[in-house]
């Protein structure tokens, strides 16, 4: 990881850079630009002055997680059961904490070790199977850097695909319901939707607020606007609690276990649901006292948890069979559900720039190290715009995203989240005696990893070539009545 500062500018701020240069070219360009940095004890006082403070940090944390998948959360509960869904979601919040723990401790092991202020996620893992006893991996150790740095540029990528039909989609519906929404919310009536343009014009119409937001380089400056996507979706989750919670009908009719056949789509759903490992060594880079790191993750990540299970178990509890894809199109139509959506929009444009900055602290430092210092910027810009333009290119082209982002998410989300943590844990401090409970412990989370990236990949692929067999499906906003 190379690191690089603004020299001459009274705005001085350390700036992480997760690239995939060779480790050669890194800290040749580390010691140019700071030679101060390849000292332990200078990088540390430069991290608690230019850093991030531990609230900024859990503000990143709780909102890098909570992105559309929340809402899709009543449905899974349905399709594991009222009793084994909430458990399953504690299980895989537990899981989930637990593998951004360890990602965490290697990374600061290896840190140590080769005395660098800092690590990513690629350089953990390739530093990892450097470690490990065998000498095919050492060999081709440089390998695991390039895979984790293709799944995080997928998954980052695939969230913001999905945050652009999301957004397109709920404005539509709040736009074509506008002439039949009422101010009483005490009774649904069926609407007649006033037709309005093609939601791939909404996609287009949000791609210059994205673009601007996107050029935003700095996570100390997106911590503003994460705070902003906390505070609307907070809103708009309290909002659908106080619905939710009122007139739940007797649950004795639910099933307490889904049939097994459905619980893939489950984990799918949850394991979308927890997105933020891409964001936990940059904001545990960032930090200025990266020391309470761990203590903060595991406060993030018991909220995280906790409104899952409170909003999916809730959510399927006053719905039942009737719950829709998102819970927001349970609501009815009437004003105070409506701007459900539109703070919920506000958030995901706020969420979007925040998952844009994983893949493009990855690609940009690659190109920009290609040419000279004068075009440094424009270069930059300009792959920042394509990446854009890239995300809603995806969106408009792909009929049912919603199933190629389940696809991108048990590929890459399992493979990050729950299969590639654990095996650095054993290849990282095997070779110092590693206890035979861990070792079993750490194959059977990557062995449920393995099985969800199989069965998720399957049970994508198998709908989205079923849809594609049937008539063509729009991108168009469906309002259910």
């Amino acid at each position: 990881m190379s690191v690089t500062k603004s020299a001459g500018s009274p705005q001085v701020a350390t700036t992480v850079k997760l690239d995939l240069m060779s480790s050669p070219e890194s800290t040749k360009k580390v010691e140019s630009q700071d030679p101060s940095l390849m000292n332990g004890s200078s990088s540390e006082t430069s991290k608690k002055t230019k850093g991030i403070t531990g609230f900024q940090t859990l503000v990143h944390l709780v909102k890098g997680n909570m992105g559309t998948g929340i809402l899709g959360l009543p449905l899974a509960v349905k399709n594991a059961g009222i009793l084994m869904g909430p458990l399953s979601l504690l299980v895989m919040g537990l899981i989930a904490c637990h593998c951004m723990h360890i990602l965490v401790k290697c990374a600061q092991h290896f840190c140590r070790r080769l005395n660098k202020p800092f690590m990513d996620y690629g350089d953990t893992v390739m530093h990892g199977l450097e470690a490990s006893p065998n000498a095919w991996l050492q060999n081709h150790a440089h390998w695991g850097r390039h895979i984790v740095g293709f799944f995080l540029i997928v998954t980052q990528l695939g969230f913001c695909c999905v945050y652009i039909v999301f957004l397109a989609d709920n404005l539509k519906q709040v736009v074509e319901a506008v002439n039949g929404t009422t101010i009483s919310c005490h009774y649904n009536e069926t609407l007649v939707l006033t037709p309005t343009m093609d939601s791939r014009l909404y996609m287009l119409a949000f791609l210059p607020v994205l673009g601007l937001l996107v050029f935003i380089r700095n996570l100390r400056v997106l911590t503003i606007f994460s705070l902003l996507a906390n505070i609307s979706m907070l809103v708009s989750l309290i909002i659908i609690a106080q619905y939710i919670v009122q007139g739940i009908p007797d649950p004795s009719q639910l099933p307490l276990v889904a049939s097994w056949k459905t619980y893939p789509l489950f984990f799918g759903t949850a394991i979308f649901s927890f997105e933020s490992i891409g964001v936990v060594l940059p904001l545990e880079n960032k930090m200025k006292d990266a020391r309470r790191f761990p203590t903060i993750l595991s406060l993030g990540m018991s909220i995280v948890t906790t409104l899952y299970i409170a909003i999916g178990a809730l959510g399927y509890l006053r719905f039942g069979d009737d719950i829709k894809a998102s819970i927001t199109l349970n609501l009815p139509n009437c004003w105070l559900y409506q701007s459900v959506k539109l703070l919920y929009v506000v958030g995901i444009l706020c969420t979007y720039a925040l998952q844009f900055y994983v893949p493009a602290e990855i690609i940009i430092p690659l190109a920009v190290s290609q040419v000279s210092k004068r075009w440094a910027l424009p270069v930059d810009l300009s792959i920042r715009i394509a990446m854009v333009c890239l995300t809603c290119m995806l969106a408009i082209l792909i009929p049912r995203l919603d199933l190629v982002l389940s696809l991108v998410g048990s590929v890459s989300s399992s493979a990050l989240a729950l299969i590639i943590p654990p095996l650095l844990e054993v290849t990282t401090y095997y070779g110092e005696g590693l206890s035979p409970l861990t070792i079993i412990k750490d194959a059977l989370i990557s062995i449920l990893g393995f099985v969800g990236f199989v069965v998720g990949t399957y049970q994508a692929l198998d709908e989205l070539i079923e849809s594609g067999n049937s008539l063509p499906v729009s991108n168009a906003t469906v309002l259910v009545q």
